[in-house]
């Protein structure tokens, strides 16, 4: 299946899924209707660009537990930020947008988290991000990676507090078996948790870098790994 064929069908699936969810008015009418008003384009508002601080910041902070915690707290930016959350939802369908509404076109986790037959995650995500030209103004790509899929639901994020979330991802049995060490390898140079940083156009990307985002895990393990409280 070309790129082409791929966004052609994934779009049909969203605008079907949209008319499914419309109340069905009545078709039958005496005359053509008037022609609208021209529209005037949508301005799209550019998001305010939020940086994560420097490891460095933190090292006015003399209690090491404290500049532990504290260091966590700016990694919540990320965390926290519906990029991230939209993959790690508290049920078994994605959300989307920064709104985080549920996906569209209607897709659910599956037994593996990549979704079910005849909806896999893959059939429109590709291995990148595809550009869709000229179809609509709420959906300007499809966002792609190699290994697209939702985290496990162990890894449920969506209403938890930034002090849950960290017990949770220090906890082996919740966090896929994962080491700090792994833990802070994962954060810093996973692909798909890099996706954040480059979601394509028309989406917001996380706060700051990976790289930055990484540092900030490798000194949150140094000083103790200490959490928020929940």
């Amino acid at each position: 299946m070309t790129k082409t064929t791929l966004t052609r069908f994934c779009l049909l699936a969203s605008a079907c899924a949209l008319l499914s969810a419309a109340p069905v008015a009545g078709w039958s009418q005496d005359r053509a209707p008037a022609a609208p008003e021209p529209s005037q384009p949508v301005v799209q508002k550019k998001a305010e660009t939020v940086q994560l601080r420097p490891v460095s910041d933190f090292d006015a902070i003399e209690d090491e537990t404290e500049r532990s915690i504290a260091i966590f707290e700016e990694t919540g930016k990320v965390l926290l930020h519906p990029r991230c959350v939209n993959c790690h939802p508290a049920g078994n369908v994605p959300l989307q947008t920064m709104a985080m509404t549920p996906h569209q076109p209607p897709v659910v986790r599956g037994d593996a988290n990549f979704g079910v037959p005849g909806l896999m995650c893959n059939t429109c995500h590709g291995p990148e991000n595809v550009k869709v030209v000229g179809q609509t103004e709420d959906i300007l790509s499809i966002p792609g990676n190699p290994n697209w899929h939702l985290a496990p639901i162990e890894m449920a994020w969506q209403g938890r507090s930034l002090g849950e979330i960290c017990e949770q991802i220090k906890d082996t049995d919740r966090n896929g078996g994962k080491t700090l060490a792994e833990l802070i390898e994962h954060m810093a140079e996973d692909d798909l948790v890099g996706w954040g940083w480059n979601p394509g156009e028309g989406r917001e990307p996380v706060p700051g870098t990976q790289e930055a985002f990484g540092d900030l895990y490798k000194a949150w393990a140094a000083t103790g790994a200490h959490c928020p409280a929940p």
